[in-house]
């Protein structure tokens, strides 16, 4: 059976990782383009976590904006120390998340592993 590139439609050799006429990687290869970097997610979720910065970046943007709503609504009722529970609610979740990030055990959206 015939394969050929993605990219290019160029047909691959047997076996090949790499598309002779464009260079784009094709097959089994275990690097992954487009993939994320897990530091960054790892950093982005310690220290601006509570936003859900590393959600917008790994892609689940529902997420990021729910953590994001619900830490703005923690600021602006701080006032009545209601708004301590939603931001302590919001840093535990951010910090279960940078530890699952470390571990590996999330992926980002389009189900790429962490590099």
């Amino acid at each position: 059976m015939k394969k050929f590139c993605s990219n290019c439609g160029n047909e691959l050799v047997e076996g090949a990782d790499v598309c002779t006429k464009c260079g784009k990687m094709v097959g089994s290869s275990t690097a992954q383009t487009g993939s994320k970097n897990k530091i960054a997610a790892a950093l982005l979720a310690f220290f601006l976590g509570t936003f859900g910065a590393h959600n917008f970046y790994l892609g689940y943007t529902s997420k990021a904006v729910t953590q994001l709503v619900l830490t703005l609504i923690g600021y602006f009722t701080l006032v009545f120390l209601i708004g301590s529970l939603f931001i302590m609610a919001t840093g535990i979740w951010a910090f279960i998340e940078f530890i699952m990030i470390l571990t590996g055990s999330i992926k980002d959206s389009d189900g790429n592993a962490l590099v």
